[in-house]
């Protein structure tokens, strides 16, 4: 895939329950957490997906992948990359997908220092994460 030089990226991180949602543009390369999509019924979840595409206008969708430490397949990956070609389908955008792992627990971190309480960091922490996923994707080479 040939990596647009400029534009907005919207990043996913994926869940069943919820999913949380970074954007940010390619030239400043800083990302921002947006507020989580928490409904686990898929409808609803690409009614608020299509209005985020519809208010940022990005060139490319960004889906954080997991995998077990050791780089093996992880169940939820799968079901990201699955989710990721279904962003595709629906909207015709390109997608990347970034290796997820560690994400969460540097996001975590981020909101521990930035002196969040349990209960904000764990409403936080989806979108967070999604931030952390696009910092990764805007490091690989050719970002």
């Amino acid at each position: 895939m040939q990596r647009p030089e400029r534009g907005t990226v919207l990043a996913f991180d994926f869940g069943e329950q919820r999913i949380g949602v970074a954007v940010g543009e390619i030239e400043l390369a800083i990302p921002h957490a947006l507020p989580v999509i928490a409904t686990a019924d898929n409808a609803r979840r690409f009614d608020a997906i299509a209005a985020l595409i519809s208010e940022w206008r990005p060139v490319l969708l960004v889906v954080g992948v997991a995998s077990h430490a050791d780089g093996a397949p992880h169940e939820t990956g799968r079901l990201a990359r699955r989710f990721g070609q279904r962003l595709h389908g629906r909207f015709g955008l390109a997608v990347d997908h970034v290796d997820e792992r560690l994400t969460s627990q540097a996001a975590e971190s981020a909101l521990r220092e930035a002196g969040l309480d349990r209960a904000r960091r764990a409403a936080a922490l989806d979108s967070a994460a999604a931030a952390e996923i696009l910092r990764t994707w805007f490091t690989l080479p050719g970002a």
